[in-house]
């Protein structure tokens, strides 16, 4: 069985849309696949009590209890690992993470971001896009490497920008299309595991 490990660190909306569909496509027996475990880094991350609603081991490492980085993302690290991850998939996790824990997972870590990378990497991409006058963005799956949202681009979805928009209401379009791209990539990218 191919274990799927899912950190997050709020709502977990795109956590959702990722069990919803490996349960209506029964990735247990079609992918052989299942999601392991849901970690937070945040101990209110209201996707939480989602994971734990599906019957989904959760654990959470604040990491403002530990005294730097590197040792948060070790025991973090340690935690996934107890779970023998085959993917491992940030959904809303809002931690720069640093090459050693990239390395760590290399192969096995992907993420969304929202924007059509390789524009906009970071924060505020909705704000930047309106700013530039872009007429489309959209959301982009993309295994994580050492550098900020770089890496191979395995999914995206384009969203009109409209004349009218607001980031909020943008980042609202931007976020249906990810709930379709990212469960899909992930079924892709488990069915290319051997």
């Amino acid at each position: 069985m191919k274990n799927i490990v899912i950190l997050i660190s709020g709502g977990g909306s795109n956590m959702a849309a990722i069990v919803k569909t490996a349960q209506r496509e029964a990735w247990e027996t079609s992918v052989g696949a299942r999601i392991a475990a849901v970690i937070s880094n945040k101990t209110d991350a209201k996707g939480l009590q989602y994971a734990i609603s599906q019957g989904i081991p959760t654990r959470v490492l604040d990491h403002k209890a530990f005294a730097s980085r590197e040792d948060f993302e070790a025991a973090l690290a340690a935690c996934i690992d107890e779970f023998t991850p085959s993917l491992v998939v940030l959904a809303g996790f809002m931690r720069i993470l640093t090459p050693s824990f990239v390395n760590h997972f290399a192969g096995r870590l992907i993420n969304i971001h929202p924007s059509l990378l390789p524009a906009f990497p970071g924060l505020h991409t909705h704000e930047r896009a309106i700013a530039a006058g872009c007429k489309f963005a959209g959301a982009t799956v993309h295994q994580v490497t050492a550098e900020l949202d770089h890496g191979s681009i395995l999914a995206q979805a384009v969203v009109p920008v409209l004349p009218t928009d607001t980031a909020d209401a943008l980042a609202t379009r931007v976020l249906t299309q990810e709930h379709v791209i990212y469960p899909k990539a992930v079924k892709t990218y488990l069915l290319s595991i051997k």
